[in-house]
């Protein structure tokens, strides 16, 4: 089919919005109207949407033809990036085509065989199709599931033979991921029924990836069926990994069913159910338990979609998920020490997004009026977190306060229902939470984990502001009661301000930006409750001298909170306080501290943006209000607290607000300061300017820091200026003027040109009137006077003599910066003075900086751009009405508006072409009269005058080309470049494309964007083509030229040259106006402007960005494909040539590398030349050249990864090896090794594939595209062209690996290239075609190389070499040999019947005598891990013993029976095993089998069976008998080699091998092994038993087990008993649950010997109790069918153990141990010899084997065995004569609290700890437990009952009159922590109980006998009363005051410990209240405050002080501004 007819294309017409011009309404009205606002902020018609489409439909037609002739590596992925760059054009695909062009994708992307790039970008682009919920649903398109896990079953785990592996399972993940939500819910049980099965929990990968398949595949709208079951699971896991991805998939889940539509089961029945794969079912399930009303009520449960239970335990993972550390020794390492089992093959699957969002997303989405409400908080601002549910304080009634310590907490007496925050159950968690966490926000107390919980109230406010306006909108589906309240918002921001307020000032730049973030969010919430506190904290900041730091952080928070000071829609008294802070804000621009600088910029950009900079002062009347909003003088401010006392008094404010006209009415008055406040904020910068370092030689004013701040500065000016009203904008003009008029500072030439911008962004005219004059007058002095008269080509530093020239440029380049229009004014003058500046200037920065003027005058005048980007539309901007009430416009957002351009018109382009005539054309021909000293000819250049090209010259050289590539530079967008069809015809030819048909070689249309010369008929068109050919037929001529001439001070003349060259080949449509570019900066700024999720309004400046934004956009399609005529070619054969030159400067390949991005057939043209300069004798610098150029991706990865040029490059590397330099090889090197990354095998199999389902896909499309399946000429072109490319590629690989061959057998060749054509051939190994001979050949002689790496590489070439032969035998099709799916003759499937006692049957066969006899063939060998773990599938895969005789697997595939030969030859000779020996038994320092050696070896006889074995057998036996380590090591490899490869062998071959190996086996486990051997025997053990039946191996199974029953373990010498438990831990360890059969009796062997004398036998009697009751662990239901086990998970209540989490295998055995631990207690021998007690030894015991229980993933089931053993834990904690023993107890009772126990567990778990607490007779023991009751409240507080919670704080108060002072002291820490870390409960209680206490004590004298009792006493009541304090370490309650001035200050000098204690509370508290003194200082009277400043210090002056420090800036800030 022929290329579409461009001149179609209507681009021409300037249409209306009313004009046809536009596009035409679709179907997706939406879509189109998005369309149309892009298209309207264009200043130029767009093309018609119909021709679009057309232009969409023939790249479709081309993915089609592509697919259907299977062109998939090259046609298909040209015409896929032409779908790609059409989509950028931002045209609407339609829906029809849409849907099928994703299935198609979605199709091919699902092929076996595919390759991994072609898959990848398939993926992409599918994601990109179908990435929209709205365009695309369910109900649109269907897709099946199972194609997608067939590949990631396949390709996820790899074998042991298998180290290449691709990104093909993440590829496949994310294909599901975006695909999952259209898989047909009906699928959900077919898919449950699949993957349940599969999960193994003693297997960590089994349970990961099975999580992966049943959370990544299972649809999300109706989980109402499935989610109880995982939930279950999970509970019953402890692993970090699977809780992450578990928060993912709940979070997706939430956020899904907040509508209950989206579960509604009849939907079901709706959507048609037509995507069904091959052999895919649709189980019908009973699902009678899910009640179903007529009408759908959604998913929900207590809370949100969760029941409490569920809730609770996510609360509980929410709290771990902060990761806070507790001084716990590491309670939360138990998950992630679980996580270290699981295989990398996990990492290679999609990692799930960060818990922390998933957890703040889901207790967003959870959120509802589920609950009563609580009473709202009293103020409007607390300055602390409002209580949630409970926390209220119990009203004090009739006191019946007995004994203090004994008195109950006021329990409840009666029921009442629960109250909740805001009446939501989610929200009153969240609060929970915080006000459990508080303490750590504060950067006192901060670390890793701050940056947790700072992201996690950021996304917490985000998701919140998110749904909050989603629900906002009319079409929102969320139930009416179901969607969030205002009182929800108020409280959520209620409950955060506190933490928020105290993380703002953290130290760590992470937190700072989450907090900024939250700031933002929350002020758009309630701008009320957030401005103020920030401002309170930012005044002091600003007027004080303060840390850096804290300065900083108030900066960043105020520019977090600008929208509520800026914006009246968000906060309509926010901006009267605008003016003060940027009063405040002047220091803060400083170039001594360049964080304030930028901090202080940026939010200086951030207002800005927003409001106008005018005086509204001016012609008005003075204001009168009836009420002056000022504060009434000698007064202190009272601000506003929060009591516990007032919970339930009503709703309070601060006061009454003011009206809208009297806020209108301040913010006037403010706005009165601006011209004082501009002028300042000029003077500042100008005073930054003038102490700048000075500029480098580069131009750069310092280094990169000072860069940046003037870049930040200069930026923030420019914003300012666009916003100025008109008198504002004259004063700073004239500011900047008379600075750049009066001064030359030669350290501030770059920033005065900023600074000149910045003026002339704003008003171009009026700059240009200003400063032009002046500059052109300054220019010609200098230039008169000598400036820019020293002749230089290279930079350096610029004379002083040039200052004021360079400078006066400098201001000249800045005033041309916008509008064209503005220039033409001074255009002859202009023209004069850049001719004079050509002339005159000859040092290398002044005649740079004048072509930087030429260049940025030309790209005014030529280029189309925005002329500005003002808050306001320009006719609202110019109105009256503006000027005189701009500050109501403040903070307006807009929908998209017109967009003011700048489009060049004719006077113009009139005045670029006569500086192209006047000055360009005179200056190039200058140019070339500089190279009339070469006469040219036809075919060389011939030297015909003595000409010295000196100084002069190379000067005139330079500075003229200057001129000429920045004129050429200046118009990328002035004339469109035009390609013929000819000319894309012949340029197919060349292209870069191998072997393809023209009509595959994708091309594009040009479109309009704003070019101004389009017409080839032009004049002016036709000039500037000439021109431009005449400077590029120069560049060419002088490239030549230069390289003749040679290389002696020719460098700079060079550089210039490239650059040039550069400038003629990029410089065009987006080049200086970079897509990318514009891309990143709309999206900076969208989410710098961005209030909420998914806004649709924003400020002006986004939309001008984005229509900036499109409209490179549209340039960039324009620039994709390039012209490449023979001038092209001529030039880009030259940048190669200088890419080898000598000189590095001259080398730079980022501008080929720039060339080939833009145009096609550059790398095939250059590569010649790059292979030619690799061979002998070339120079050393061209070599390195050529290296460093074929180390780019574009070029060397290229050329190795296209099959055709890939031996040319592989056979110059290893040609390379001639030059000796050591530089040279390590280019060799890091070429080679980059190379080979790309290097890939090469696969054809995705041919062979069939593919109905795509077939099918293709048809549909087809349809939509009305296009005929009758037979198609280019289908059949493009097919046999294909066909004939992969014969000539499968010709030219043959033939490349016999040149690799022929280089690598060469004695000459040096080891480094053996390496490297070792590493190609591997790769070159196909599974697609016969394996060749001569490649096996080559690698089995390499397996006794003498380099270790050569050697490495062959045995992996060769187990590849024999898996690849396995493969083309077993598999049947070409997709199983694409997913290397064998069939292996002897496997069968077995059907299971579902019984209780299936799983217990199928296990206990592993134990019975295989029966392998002819009359018992039945299927019986299970080598993977047995299935049956929680359910069944409906047949397992076993496996048939092999026949007697005749062999498995014999003959091989027959195509490669050569290679076959090859092998046997080789390996039946015994020299060859004796060679190979003698490498393995190298001394080395591996003290286990090498694995690739056994692979290798076993590939060998699993070839061949025993051919090989008689060679072999004398080296074995010679091995074995040699006892050094080496050997035995040798042996063991060779041994396990053979054995693994004799899997299959017919039974007789088998039993002579063991015949002739078990007399060995005994001799090696009995006598060879030593201490240094047995690492390597037991490594042996666990290669033989790795996924092995051990029927198959019943000799060994055999014999390890007679010898560990035999074994004596108690004897003297502990080895041999060692070495047996070694042994026999490989056993069982890889055996898994196929060891159960075995456990009990192991287990009764084992638990004889736990106290046996050896403390090595003890450890490993401990790690075989830890494994039994790990493999022992199975979920019960009460049939293991996948049916049952899903509904039982439903219907079952919470506490029913169904996954039979609970630890009960050993539970008789720890009963038994807690009543001997008494026994042996007794027994003990103190002091010295204690660590050989009974008690003792067996103490360690149980305790490793609990602590490995807790870090695994079954670690939920050790509670049950810990909780009989608490009290002997406890006692062993308190151990003085044994270390190990107290240290191991004290480490499992603090593990134990970061696992979540069973919920039943809890409160016995706690009883006991009270019981230690309360009944030990040591002191000890009952410090140890103090810490763990908080340890365990904190990680476990959601389940956690009120009850219980009370029943804490009695045992911790009855623990402040413990008679060991240290405990006394650890009881009140422990209290301070419960009451902080939980709800604040029974506080008013505790206090009056301590304060009574207090009072009541009195202290006898010493000499009295009741001293010690009355100190203890009163030490108790202290002590309470200091935890209450310290349990409000941020906030000062009602009480707080009195306790501390009335009562500890009283007690200030008690005797010791009372005095200590007070003094330790005074301190504390003081450090805590430090940075809110001057809020917290105002709950003390005068009278408080000395008596605090006492307690604190001694002296009332100093504290009174401290206290109105803090308190004198904030009173002075409202006094002086007016404020409320």
């Amino acid at each position: 089919m022929a290329l579409p007819d461009v001149s179609l294309l209507n681009i021409n017409e300037r249409h209306s919005p009313l004009t046809p011009g536009y596009p035409e309404a679709g179907k997706d009205e939406r879509d189109m109207q998005r369309f149309k606002t892009y298209a309207s902020s264009l200043p130029y018609s767009v093309e018609p949407h119909s021709r679009m489409i057309e232009m969409l439909d023939f790249i479709i037609l081309r993915i089609v033809q592509c697919i259907e002739a299977e062109d998939y590596d090259t046609g298909l992925l040209q015409w896929d990036s032409m779908l790609s760059y059409w989509s950028m054009l931002k045209y609407p695909i339609p829906k029809d085509r849409r849907i099928k062009l994703a299935k198609v994708y979605f199709h091919v992307s699902t092929l076996p065989g595919m390759s991994a790039q072609l898959v990848a970008t398939c993926a992409d682009t599918f994601n990109a199709l179908t990435k929209s919920k709205e365009k695309v649903t369910i109900k649109d398109m269907r897709l099946p599931w199972k194609p997608l896990y067939e590949i990631l079953k396949q390709d996820l785990f790899l074998t042991r033979r298998q180290f290449e592996y691709t990104q093909l399972s993440w590829c496949m993940g994310f294909i599901t991921s975006h695909a999952r939500r259209f898989f047909h819910p009906a699928a959900i049980e077919e898919m449950l029924s699949t993957f349940v099965p599969l999960i193994d929990g003693t297997k960590l990968d089994s349970v990961l990836s099975t999580q992966y398949y049943l959370l990544t595949f299972l649809p999300l709208s109706h989980p109402q069926s499935y989610l109880p079951m995982l939930f279950r699971m999970w509970e019953s896991m402890n692993s970090y990994m699977y809780d992450e991805r578990m928060l993912h998939f709940l979070s997706m889940l939430v956020e899904t069913h907040v509508s209950p539509e989206a579960s509604d089961p009849k939907n079901i029945l709706e959507i048609p159910d037509d995507e069904r794969s091959q052999g895919e079912g649709r189980p019908c399930w009973s699902q009678d338990d899910i009640k179903e009303h007529s009408t759908w009520t959604g998913i929900y449960k207590d809370v949100g979609i969760f029941s409490e239970h569920e809730w609770n335990h996510l609360m509980c993972k929410c709290l771990a998920s902060m990761e806070i550390p507790l001084a716990d020794s590491g309670s939360l390492t138990t998950g992630p020490s679980a996580d270290g089992q699981a295989g990398f093959e996990i990492g290679r699957l999609p990692k799930p997004n960060w818990r922390i969002h998933s957890l703040a997303r889901i207790i967003v989405y959870s959120m509802a009026s589920d609950g009563s409400p609580a009473p709202v908080s009293n103020t409007p601002t607390p300055f602390f977190s409002p209580l949630p549910s409970g926390m209220n304080t119990p009203q004090i009634q009739t006191s019946t306060l007995g004994e203090f310590l004994a008195a109950p907490l006021g329990k409840p007496t009666y029921t009442h229902k629960q109250m909740y925050l805001a009446g939501s159950k989610a929200l009153d968690s969240l609060a929970r939470l915080i006000a459990s966490t508080e303490g750590f926000f504060h950067p006192s107390n901060s670390g890793a984990w701050t940056n947790d919980l700072s992201a996690f109230i950021k996304y917490i406010v985000y998701d919140f502001n998110k749904r909050w306006h989603e629900e906002q909108r009319p079409h929102c589906k969320t139930p009416k009661h179901r969607r969030l309240t205002k009182h929800m918002k108020r409280e959520l921001v209620k409950s955060l301000r506190t933490v928020t307020l105290l993380a703002m000032f953290s130290q760590d730049s992470t937190t700072v930006s989450n907090i900024q973030s939250c700031l933002k969010s929350m002020s758009i919430m309630e701008p009320d409750l957030i401005l103020t506190p920030i401002l309170e904290r930012a005044v002091p900041s600003l007027e004080a001298l303060v840390e850096t730091q804290r300065t900083i952080a108030v900066i960043k928070a105020l520019g977090a909170v600008a929208p509520a000071i800026v914006s009246r829609d968000v906060h309509y008294p926010g901006a009267k306080h605008l003016v003060p802070i940027l009063e405040l804000l002047i220091p803060g621009i400083d170039l001594n501290d360049p964080s304030k600088t930028l901090c202080t910029t940026a939010f200086l950009v951030e207002i800005s943006q927003f409001i106008k900079f005018g005086d509204l002062t001016i012609d008005r009347l003075p204001l009168t209000l009836d009420s002056e909003p000022t504060l009434p003088s000698g007064r202190n401010i009272a601000l506003p607290s929060f009591s516990l006392d007032e919970l339930d008094g009503s709703f309070t404010d601060l006061g009454s607000r003011l009206t809208e006209y009297e806020e209108d009415a301040l913010l006037q008055d403010s706005t009165g300061s601006f011209p004082e406040w501009i002028t300042s904020f000029i003077r500042r910068v100008i005073q930054l300017l003038d102490n700048l370092p000075e500029e480098g030689i580069d131009g750069s004013a310092g280094g990169a820091t000072e860069v940046q701040v003037v870049d930040a500065v200069t930026g923030a000016c420019s914003q300012i200026c666009v916003h100025l009203s008109e008198p504002l904008y004259d004063l700073v003009l004239n500011m900047v003027f008379n600075y750049a008029s009066t001064n030359v500072r030669s350290n501030a030439v770059r920033a005065v040109h900023q600074l000149v911008e910045c003026v002339a962004n704003a008003d171009p005219v009026k700059t240009l009137a200003k400063f032009f004059p002046f500059c052109s007058q300054n220019i010609r002095l200098e230039l008169e006077n000598g400036a820019s008269s020293l002749r230089t080509t290279s930079v350096s530093s610029p004379l002083p003599s040039d200052a004021t020239l360079h400078w006066n440029l400098a201001i000249l380049r800045g005033t041309v910066y916008n509008d064209g229009r503005a220039i033409l004014k001074y255009k002859d003058e202009l023209l004069e003075l850049l001719k004079l500046l050509h002339a005159k200037t000859f040092s290398k920065r002044g005649y740079s900086w004048s072509g930087n003027l030429l260049s940025s005058t030309l790209l005014t005048l030529s280029h189309t751009y925005p002329l500005e980007n003002k808050f306001a539309n320009p006719d609202e901007w110019d109105s009256d009405e503006f000027r005189a009430n701009h500050h109501r416009h403040w903070g307006k957002l807009y929908k998209p508006e017109e967009v003011s351009w700048h489009v060049p018109n004719e006077e113009e382009l009139d005045f670029v072409l006569r500086i192209f005539k006047e000055i360009v054309e005179p200056t190039l021909s200058i140019l070339e009269g500089l190279l009339i000293s070469y006469i040219k000819t036809i075919s060389y250049i011939i030297h015909a005058a003595s000409v010295i090209r000196d100084s002069v010259w190379r000067n005139d050289f330079c500075r003229h080309l200057s001129f000429v590539q920045h004129a050429f530079s200046g118009i990328p967008t002035l004339i469109k470049e035009i390609i013929t069809s000819e000319e894309l015809s012949e340029a197919t030819l060349t292209s870069d494309i191998l072997d393809e048909i023209p009509e595959m070689i994708a091309s594009i249309e040009a479109v309009n964007s704003g070019f101004c010369l389009t017409d080839p008929s032009d004049s002016r068109y036709q000039f500037m083509t000439l021109l431009r050919q005449r400077f590029g037929t120069f560049l060419h001529d002088a490239s030549m030229s230069l390289r003749q001439q040679g290389e002696e001070n020719t460098v700079d003349a060079v550089d210039m040259l490239v650059s040039a060259i550069r400038t003629y080949m990029l410089e065009y449509g987006d080049s200086r106006d970079s897509y990318l570019f514009n891309e990143e900066q709309y999206i900076s700024e969208k989410n710098v402007a961005r209030q909420y999720a998914h806004q649709k309004v924003w400020p002006r400046a986004v939309h001008i960005r984005r229509a900036r934004y499109h409209h490179s956009a549209r340039l960039r399609w324009n620039s994709i494909e390039r012209r490449r005529g023979s001038l092209e070619d001529a030039l880009i054969d030259d940048i190669v040539q200088w890419s080898l030159w000598h000189y590095a400067v001259i080398r730079r390949q980022t501008v080929l590398e720039s060339i080939c991005e833009v145009y096609d057939g550059v790398r095939r043209r250059a590569l010649p030349f790059l292979f030619e300069a690799l061979g002998p004798g070339t120079d050393d610098d061209r070599m390195k050249g050529a290296l460093w150029t074929l180390n780019s991706s574009f070029l060397g990865k290229y050329a190795i990864s296209e099959p055709k040029l890939a031996p040319q490059i592989i056979k110059s590397l290893l040609l390379c090896q001639h030059n000796e330099k050591p530089s040279v090889q390590d280019c060799v090197s890091s070429v080679s090794e980059n190379c080979l990354s790309s290097f890939l095998e090469p696969n054809y199999l995705v041919f062979g594939v069939p593919k109905p389902a795509l077939e099918s896909a293709l048809s549909d499309l087809k349809h939509v595209l009305g296009i005929e399946t009758t037979s198609d000429v280019v289908v059949g072109r493009c097919r046999a062209k294909r066909i004939e490319r992969i014969r000539s590629n499968n010709e030219v690989i043959n033939s490349n690996i016999c040149s690799i061959l022929e280089i690598a057998n060469s004695p000459k060749t040096h080891w480094r290239y053996a390496i490297f054509a070792t590493r190609c051939l591997r790769t070159l190994v196909r599974r697609d075609a016969p394996q060749n001979p001569s490649q096996m050949e080559y690698f089995l002689e390499k397996t006794h190389d003498d380099h270790p790496t050569i050697r490495y590489y062959a045995q992996r070439a060769i187990m590849k070499t024999t898996r690849n032969i396995k493969l083309r035998t077993f598999c049947v099709t070409a997709a199983d040999l694409a997913l290397t799916r064998n069939h292996n003759p002897l496997i069968r499937n077995v059907t299971v019947e579902h019984s209780t006692r299936t799983t217990n049957d199928f296990l206990a066969r592993f134990k019975a005598s295989p029966d392998v006899s002819r009359g018992g063939r039945t299927p019986i060998f299970q080598d993977s891990d047995p299935p049956g773990w929680v359910t069944w599938k409906d047949s397992v895969t076993l496996y048939l013993p092999p026949d007697d005789i005749h062999s498995t697997f014999q003959p091989w595939d027959p195509d490669s029976s050569s290679a076959v030969a090859t092998v046997r030859k080789i390996t039946t000779s015994s020299s060859y095993w004796e060679k190979l020996t003698s490498y393995y038994s190298e001394e080395n320092h591996e003290t286990t089998m090498t694995q690739d050696n056994v692979s290798c070896v076993k590939s060998i006889f699993q070839l061949l069976e025993d051919e090989p074995l008689e060679a072999l057998k004398p080296t074995i036996e010679k091995l074995v008998a040699d006892k050094d380590q080496n050997t035995q090591r040798a042996a063991a490899e060779l041994i396990a080699g053979v054995i693994g490869g004799s899997k299959h062998w017919p039974i007789k071959k088998q039993k002579e091998l063991w015949e002739w190996f078990s007399p060995l086996m005994k001799v090696i486990f009995r006598q060879n092994i030593k201490t240094d051997t047995l690492s390597i025997w037991v490594s042996f053990l666990e290669y033989v038993f790795y996924h092995t039946d051990p029927r198959r191996v019943w000799p060994l199974v055999k014999y390890i087990l007679q010898e560990f029953h035999d074994v004596d373990y108690n004897a003297e010498m502990t080895f041999d008993a060692i070495k047996v438990l070694s042994l026999f831990r490989a056993f069982y360890e890889e055996l898994g649950r196929k060891f159960i059969p075995w456990a009990d009796d192991v287990v009764d062997r084992c638990w004889a010997e736990i106290d046996s004398g050896h403390d090595d036998v003890r450890a490993y009697v401990g790690e075989i109790l830890a494994f039994t009751e790990k493999i022992k662990w199975q979920p019960k239901p009460s049939l293991p069918s996948t049916e049952v086990f899903v509904k039982e998970c439903r219907v079952v209540p919470s506490d029913f153990d169904i996954m039979g989490m609970r630890g009960a295998y050993h539970k008789k055995r720890i009963l038994d141990l807690a009543a001997r631990f008494s026994i042996w207690r007794e027994e003990r021998i103190p002091g010295v010899r204690a660590f050989q007690s009974t008690f003792d030894r067996v103490g360690i015991v149980v305790c490793k084997w609990l602590f490995q229980s807790v870090h695994d993933v079954h670690a939920i089931s050790t509670f049950d065995y810990i909780l009989p053993l608490m009290p002997e834990l406890f006692r062993f904690t308190e151990v003085h004569d044994n270390d190990e023993l107290a240290s191991r107890a004290s480490s499992l009772l603090v593990r134990m609290c970061g696992v979540t126990p069973p919920v039943p567990l809890v409160n016995p778990i706690l009883d006991a700890i009270f019981e230690a607490i309360q009944k030990s007779p040591s002191w000890r023991v009952r410090l140890k437990a103090l810490p763990l009751v908080q340890v365990f409240y904190f990680r476990q507080v959601p389940l956690i009952s009120e009850i219980k919670i009370v029943e804490i704080l009695e045992v911790l108060c009855q623990c402040l009159d413990d008679e060991v002072v240290e405990v006394r002291e650890m009881a009140a820490t422990t209290l301070s922590g419960i009451l902080r870390l939980s709800p604040r409960r029974s506080v008013i209680t505790l206090k009056d109980r301590f304060v009574r206490l207090a009072k009541n004590s009195h202290i006898p004298p010493r000499q009295n006998e009741g001293y010690n009792k009355a100190i203890r006493q009163r030490h108790a009541a202290i002590l309470g009363i200091c935890a209450l304090v310290d349990s409000y370490p941020y906030t000062v309650e009602k009480w707080m005051p009195e306790l501390l001035t009335n009562v500890l200050a009283e007690h200030t000098y008690d005797p010791i410990p009372i005095s200590t204690t007070v003094r330790r509370c005074a301190s504390n508290f003081k450090r805590t209240h430090q940075d809110t003194w001057h809020e917290d200082s105002q709950r003390f009277d005068e009278h408080q405050l000395a008596a605090l400043s006492t307690l604190l210090t001694g002296s009332s002056y100093c504290m009174l002080m401290w206290i109105y420090s803090g308190v004198e800036p904030l009173l002075i800030y409202h006094q002086t501004h007016n404020l409320t």
